[in-house]
């Protein structure tokens, strides 16, 4: 198992700062501000999680899978942000990992600590836990993991985040520049949606592409959809 101590090590391209803001925060699905006060925090409100490059900001693929699993929970109604940090805190601490979402363990182990502290510090409702297990564990299950931490992320490509949705965009950190591409080849998703902004139809892309109009739609919806 990979040291805590070493889960940031800016060598590995995991934790290359490769992602300004924005660009992290249309991945996830979160407006940029909201993004940046979990990355840096303020006066009032601790950091969530420890950017890969602070000056300026830039998010490393793992602090990508951090947002990731944390704007699912943000999703959950009346689950402040400040007790998820003290909820992760704890689970950290008896997982004994520093970084506990995007550890492998935390799919497990971790996410039942976690929904179990939910239930004492965050006062949620048992319909609100009931509904929290089950969005972490939807969202759980579109990040690929290694041995020991987060190697891939499959982004949200519908609207609906609660529903079943194919995994048919994928983050690799190691391929395509980190950048979303189609599953199974190394086309960019932003370079299909370009292009379709530019005038060319679906049809036209699927032909030229060879691939299924149902595979260009989600390569176009992720990069256009909309801040939850």
């Amino acid at each position: 198992m990979r040291a805590a101590n070493q889960m940031q090590d800016p060598s590995v391209p995991e934790e290359l700062p490769a992602y300004a803001v924005s660009r992290a925060a249309q991945i996830v699905r979160l407006s940029p501000s909201t993004l940046r006060l979990w990355a840096v925090g303020n006066g009032d409100h601790k950091q969530l999680f420890v950017p890969a490059d602070e000056q300026p900001l830039n998010l490393s693929f793992s602090n990508l899978v951090e947002a990731f699993v944390l704007a699912s929970i943000r999703r959950v109604h009346g689950i402040s942000m400040q007790k998820v940090r003290k909820a992760l805190h704890l689970v950290g601490t008896e997982m004994g990992i520093k970084r506990p979402l995007i550890h492998a363990q935390f799919k497990t182990d971790g996410k039942r600590l976690f929904i179990e502290r939910a239930g004492r510090l965050l006062e949620a409702s048992q319909p609100n836990q009931a509904l929290l297990e089950k969005i972490l564990s939807q969202n759980l299950e579109r990040i690929d993991w290694g041995l020991d931490v987060a190697q891939r992320l499959h982004p949200w490509v519908r609207a609906d985040i609660g529903a079943a949705q194919p995994k048919s965009i994928v983050i690799d950190p190691r391929r395509g520049f980190g950048q979303p591409v189609i599953i199974g080849t190394g086309i960019q998703a932003r370079v299909v949606a370009g292009r379709y902004r530019a005038g060319e139809s679906i049809n036209e892309l699927a032909d030229d592409y060879g691939l299924s109009l149902d595979l260009i739609e989600d390569a176009i919806r992720c990069e256009t959809v909309e801040a939850a």
